[in-house]
């Protein structure tokens, strides 16, 4: 009940649109709303005190950030992503880090340096608690502030749009056993690069962290299979 009048007050305060797409967007990423299954429309415009139509809206901005896809006649659904293109975003996402991680090397401050740092401390806590939550967010912020910090405003564009594909699946490249172990090593190793202001170091660091975070999402993968494509043709799960 308290999240539900904190999504109210949410609402309230911000574009309607917007702070639906926030909030569709958040069940997403938390495994409320997961792959394959259908935005109940109804039930989610009783549930915050709202029409159909402002949802509709929010679903149709988020088809466009490609975290849901719609049928025709039978709704909007969460993209389930194969693992084809998981590897394929992860690719784009290495190029794109090389160019923040040279960009930033020649351009970053002291301060920022003791910011990643301090975000690599904070991962390094969570791991120890094995909370996968903590560490998860840490390693979005983490990743954020280098690519804001490079102050490149279309590589910033380009890296929101392929992150948010990123986060319908990038927190299962943290689930298997010693995964932030070795994540937070290579933020470590990245954070020295930049902070010696070195940007081939750097541009190396990220995108074999890329890389490695690509091989750790593959080998998480269910030995069945990835999801399809596409929600399934008949009975779809919904949520009400």
């Amino acid at each position: 009940m308290a999240q539900v009048l904190d999504t109210i007050a949410l609402l309230r305060s911000r574009s309607l649109s917007t702070a639906l797409q926030d909030e569709i967007e958040r069940r997403i990423l938390a495994g409320i709303y997961k792959a394959g299954d259908r935005i109940n429309e109804n039930a989610l415009a009783h549930e915050l005190g709202i029409s159909r139509g402002p949802i509709r809206e929010a679903c149709r901005g988020l088809v466009e950030s490609r975290l849901l896809t719609v049928i025709v006649n039978r709704g909007f659904f969460v993209r389930a992503i194969s693992a084809k293109e998981a590897a394929e975003v992860y690719d784009v996402r290495a190029a794109l880090m090389r160019v923040a991680g040279d960009t930033l090397a020649r351009r970053i401050s002291g301060e920022q340096v003791e910011t990643l740092r301090a975000l690599v401390r904070r991962m390094d806590e969570a791991a120890d608690r094995d909370d996968l939550d903590a560490y998860y967010a840490l390693n979005v912020e983490f990743h954020d502030r280098i690519v804001n910090d490079s102050e490149n405003d279309r590589l910033r564009a380009m890296c929101e749009g392929l992150a948010k594909e990123l986060r319908l699946y990038r927190r299962r490249s943290l689930t298997s056993g010693g995964a932030m172990r070795a994540s937070n090593r290579e933020h470590e190793t990245i954070v020295d690069a930049l902070a010696a202001r070195d940007p081939a170091k750097a541009a190396d660091a990220l995108e074999r962290h890329m890389l490695a975070a690509k091989q750790r999402f593959i080998e998480s993968a269910e030995p069945a299979g990835q999801p399809p494509s596409q929600p399934p043709s008949s009975n779809p799960p919904q949520h009400r």
